[in-house]
């Protein structure tokens, strides 16, 4: 079964649990090349794909509907950072320790894509 997708606008897609949603690379076969904007080398394989290099997703967490209630109220509210910072081999993700969701240092097998 595919680990990844390919999107529309070419980037090869894949389901992370940690933050539970997709990230997507520009990625090309082999290695990566700026004449495509390519920024990723994939190994082309959809069942245990391999990504260089490391892939670095930095953000804050969407607010909730309780959050929006209190900025909407003028009160203060700080939004909190994540960052998701992984290896992709062999079909597996390696989470780094400088990840802030639950699987930072774990590496787990990359779910299949419906």
């Amino acid at each position: 079964m595919s680990k990844v997708r390919i999107a529309e606008s070419g980037m090869v897609m894949f389901y992370c649990p940690g933050c539970k949603c997709h990230h997507g690379v520009h990625a090309d076969k082999s290695t990566p090349n700026p004449l495509t904007g390519a920024r990723w080398g994939w190994n082309g394989s959809v069942d245990s794909p391999t990504f260089t290099p490391s892939i670095l997703v930095r953000g804050t967490i969407p607010i909730t509907d309780e959050e929006i209630e209190l900025i909407s109220a003028g009160k203060p509210f700080t939004p909190v950072d994540f960052v998701c910072h992984s290896f992709v081999r062999d079909g597996r993700i390696q989470y780094l320790s400088d990840c802030t969701h639950e699987f930072a240092g774990q590496t787990i097998d990359l779910q299949d894509e419906d």
